[in-house]
């Protein structure tokens, strides 16, 4: 992730805003009462994202206010937070949610009360236009005698291509994102795997219209946030998995996330359950 920048004046008056609100409310009518869930964040675009005005954006709060909204809670109003300290926030009642590409591990999944899915990073791959050799998974890769793979020395792209089966001499290391692209373009290489948001960043650099991206590749990890609750505030977090099933559902969770660069897919094809479950 990639750090925002924020001015020193305008965190001091968002994080004193946040600060002289109530700890309790975490009720649904009570947040309807007040009028905005407070939330914390992290300022990491393309998470979440402070503007020097103070206007809070990112995917996750993007999504997050979505929902509040049709859930009848007008606003949501951030305060910055380290990741380390943003559990510790919530369960003294200092947030309401955390909405921070707080990623599903063992100990986060037994302290808080996760939604679904929302942002989500999986394994990607890029290829040529129309991805002629039909790759959608790295067992694709290795059942084609001929495919030859880029991939970060070390990486877990580079692991999960070899423990597919692919052949070590097909296999080709790659010093970084440009120069995977570039060997992508010159035929040196037939696909281009990192997670998603690696790939989108590289592929809008690039601006080829004969590469596309293929996301989530089939059977590789996911890893996935949610928005975090108390363990008491489970009815919360309930109606907000209802309203974020129907984002999903219509399309428009798409339209909120992919601009960010994260994968709409990616999320819907995981559940909560699955994701504490593999952080096991």
């Amino acid at each position: 992730m990639k750090t925002g920048f924020l001015a020193a004046a305008s965190l001091a008056a968002l994080m004193s805003v946040a600060g002289g609100m109530s700890a309790s409310a975490a009720d649904l009518e009570e947040l309807k009462e007040q009028g905005f869930a407070r939330i914390a964040i992290a300022n990491e675009p393309p998470y979440t994202a402070v503007g020097a005005d103070g206007k809070v954006s990112g995917a996750a709060p993007d999504v997050a206010r979505v929902i509040f909204e049709r859930l009848g809670v007008k606003d949501v109003v951030a305060s910055i937070s380290e990741y380390g300290a943003m559990i510790p926030g919530l369960q003294a009642g200092r947030h309401d949610v955390i909405t921070a590409g707080l990623f599903m591990k063992p100990e986060r999944c037994n302290a808080v009360a996760y939604s679904e899915p929302v942002l989500c990073d999986a394994e990607a791959f890029a290829v040529k236009k129309g991805n002629p050799m039909k790759f959608a998974s790295y067992k694709d890769i290795a059942d084609n005698p001929n495919a030859r793979i880029g991939a970060p020395g070390g990486g877990t792209e580079e692991k999960l291509a070899l423990e597919a089966g692919v052949p070590r001499d097909r296999v080709i290391v790659v010093p970084d994102g440009q120069s995977g692209i570039k060997m992508l373009q010159d035929g040196r290489i037939d696909v281009y795997s990192l997670p998603v948001l690696s790939i989108h960043d590289l592929m809008s650099k690039a601006n080829d219209p004969n590469l596309e991206v293929v996301a989530p590749v089939q059977g590789a990890p996911v890893y996935c946030d949610g928005a975090a609750f108390r363990k008491q505030d489970v009815a919360l977090r309930d109606a907000f998995d209802v309203e974020l099933k129907k984002l999903k559902e219509s399309g428009e969770f798409a339209k909120i996330v992919e601009p960010y660069g994260f994968s709409a897919a990616a999320a819907i094809s995981t559940n909560r359950e699955k994701q504490c479950a593999a952080a096991q």
